[in-house]
């Protein structure tokens, strides 16, 4: 259905995680099928696995996905870090195009940077909704937020001046997305609340059901 609304006005990238490979590459089959542009995959999560397990299960599955892949770098839900000589040699393999780096912290994308200064076509993307204008500001290629399901001009306006260094127009779309950020993701009693708002916000907007 995204695939079909989108009409190829807009690359669609489809998260395939999965706790195996063959799992995951049946999603990307699937994925491909609806017309995807690209897949998005984290490490398998549960096992323990070191950084050289890590760059073979991406070789095998650049080799087998029929679609590129952008790596997902989510430590607090895999429990699993991607180092940046990781994703460096992963950026060497055919059809692994970019990194979503949502381990909010800025220093550690900066590191990703330094690791892929000579591949300037490896798009690297920024996860939390507050780190998208300076990370964007430092070169980021772009941001993929949660907030932008439910505003999605406001956090394109953030990017673009953010782009063109318009620090005022940051600062006031900023404050919003920080706003809208905290409403999100900072619930004390219920971990899983930010799911459950933004879609019962978007069953409000009639974008899709809020049932989880």
């Amino acid at each position: 259905q995204t695939c079909r609304i989108a009409a190829g006005r807009t690359p669609v990238l489809v998260g395939v995680t999965d706790t195996s490979l063959p799992a995951s590459l049946s999603l990307a089959a699937k994925a491909a099928d609806c017309g995807a542009a690209a897949i998005v995959v984290a490490q398998p999560c549960y096992f323990p696995a070191s950084p050289a397990d890590i760059l073979e299960y991406i070789k095998h599955l650049a080799a087998e996905s029929p679609l590129p892949a952008f790596l997902y770098n989510i430590p607090s839900h895999t429990k699993l870090a991607f180092a940046p000589e990781t994703v460096r040699a992963a950026a060497d393999l055919p059809g692994i195009v970019g990194l979503k780096d949502s381990s909010g912290d800025i220093e550690n994308f900066r590191q990703f940077q330094a690791a892929l200064a000579d591949k300037p076509d490896f798009s690297l993307l920024i996860g939390p909704d507050k780190l998208t204008a300076p990370a964007v500001a430092m070169g980021a290629h772009g941001g993929v937020n949660s907030g932008a399901n439910l505003f999605p001009k406001l956090y394109v306006a953030l990017y673009q001046a953010a782009l063109d260094g318009d620090r005022e127009t940051v600062d006031e779309l900023q404050e919003k997305v920080v706003r809208i950020y905290d409403t999100i993701y900072h619930a004390i009693e219920d971990p899983s609340s930010y799911v459950k708002g933004l879609k019962c916000a978007l069953s409000c907007m009639g974008i899709c059901s809020d049932i989880m």
